[in-house]
């Protein structure tokens, strides 16, 4: 799928992954292991990403996913691009090869989303899954952990597009302390190392913040490696 003409700061040349390692996107600690990278992308990255997920979605249409034990669904809706996509139901949370409604195959990764995965984790293996999240006024994400992956030593790095989110983060306990930050149109953001595991969620969508989306909203974009490098 192109992307169109990103262009991360400092970003990998061709062949960088056989020569030198790009340099490391500068961040911003939110938290020990959770750093916020404000405004990774400027504005014409924004409009080609944004184009490249609306391509993906057509070919991959949103679903709604639910939970494993009440079959309630959520209030985000769910798509992926790369070779896994994150789903869940009352089978539980997983990761699978294809859409769980149209049965074809995740498309393809966009290469921008991997330039900005080997710029914020350039020592990490390349992911292998992009969960994307839509969000309307009325969403949220509750606290939870990301742990439906085989190594937790390899960063989650998301990607944000439209509306502004109001972010929170806590421990590696579901009832430690919180802070909230907002994360904007263009912002990317990493957990790794101690912070790999903390709790997070959305806690809610400021409307009207942004113009990028057409239809308004907030696309969240987390790159995954899920299954262990050389497993």
């Amino acid at each position: 799928m192109n992307s169109g003409s990103y262009t991360p700061r400092s970003a990998p040349r061709e062949g960088d992954r056989e020569g030198s390692a790009p340099a490391e996107a500068t961040a911003i600690a939110i938290a020990p292991g959770v750093a916020h990278f404000p405004g990774f992308l400027d504005v014409p990255a924004q409009a080609a990403l944004r184009d490249a997920i609306l391509a993906i979605l057509a070919e991959a249409p949103p679903f709604r996913p639910r939970m494993p034990r009440t079959g309630k669904p959520f209030s985000v809706g769910m798509s992926n691009c790369g070779p896994l996509g994150w789903v869940s139901d009352e089978r539980g949370y997983r990761y699978q090869p294809a859409h769980p409604e149209t049965g074809r195959p995740w498309p393809a990764m966009p290469a921008s989303l991997v330039a900005a995965w080997r710029q914020i984790a350039p020592s990490a293996p390349e992911p292998e899954a992009c969960l994307i999240n839509l969000y309307d006024s009325a969403a949220r994400m509750g606290l939870h952990q990301d742990r439906d992956e085989e190594d937790f030593s390899v960063p989650v790095v998301s990607l944000s597009l439209g509306d502004t989110a109001l972010f929170r983060v806590g421990g590696l306990e579901r009832n430690a302390p919180t802070r909230s930050f907002r994360l904007a149109s263009g912002d990317a953001m990493a957990l790794r190392g101690e912070g790999r595991l903390v709790f997070h969620g959305v806690d809610r969508i400021l409307a009207g913040s942004s113009t990028l989306l057409p239809q308004g909203g907030r696309i969240n974009l987390t790159l995954r490696r899920v299954t262990r490098a050389g497993a």
